[in-house]
C-alpha cells in the first residue's frame, strides 16, 4: 500500500492560472480607459510582455485584422507558456469562470475570430474546437 493521493474528481483535470499582479491588472484597466488605449496597452505590455490579457486587449484594439491576428497569436502563445508552467499537459479544462484564465481564453477566441476574418478557416475551426475542449460551456455570456 502506498501513500499516493487518490484523485476523486470526475472528468479531465482543470488548470487554474494564478492571479496576475494586481498592479498589472490596474495598469491594463487604466490603459483601456485612456485617451489612446492602443498606445497605453502597448506601454503596459512593454513592462510585462508575457501578459496574455494585455495581448488580447491589444488584439481587440488592432487597426486591421492582420494586426489583431498577430496580437491575439502572441497572447495565445504566452498563455500556453503560463498554462504549461502551471502544470497543464495539453489536456483538461481551462475554464472562463476562473478570472486569471480569461486573458488566455480571450486571446484564443480573438485568434479564432480574426483567423475567420482573414479566411484561415482551418485555424478558426481548430481554435473553436480547442475553446470547447478547454471550457465545454464556451462561449460565456460575459465574453467581451
Amino acid at each position: 500500500m502506498t501513500d499516493a493521493p487518490v484523485n476523486l474528481t470526475n472528468g479531465p483535470p482543470e488548470t487554474r492560472l494564478s492571479p496576475v499582479d494586481p498592479a498589472l491588472s490596474s495598469a491594463l484597466a487604466e490603459a483601456l480607459n485612456s485617451a489612446d488605449p492602443r498606445a497605453a496597452v502597448s506601454a503596459v505590455l512593454a513592462t510585462e510582455p508575457t501578459y496574455s490579457d494585455g495581448w488580447a486587449r491589444l488584439g481587440q484594439l488592432g487597426r486591421d485584422p492582420i494586426e489583431s491576428y498577430a496580437a491575439f497569436r502572441v497572447g495565445y502563445h504566452r498563455g500556453l507558456d503560463r498554462l504549461r508552467a502551471s502544470g497543464w499537459r495539453g489536456t483538461g479544462y481551462v475554464r472562463w469562470n476562473h478570472e486569471p484564465n480569461r486573458g488566455f481564453l480571450r486571446a484564443l477566441d480573438g485568434l479564432r475570430a480574426t483567423a475567420e476574418a482573414i479566411g484561415e478557416t482551418d485555424e478558426a475551426e481548430r481554435c473553436w474546437h480547442f475553446l470547447r475542449q478547454l471550457d465545454p460551456t464556451w462561449p460565456p455570456a460575459d465574453l467581451d
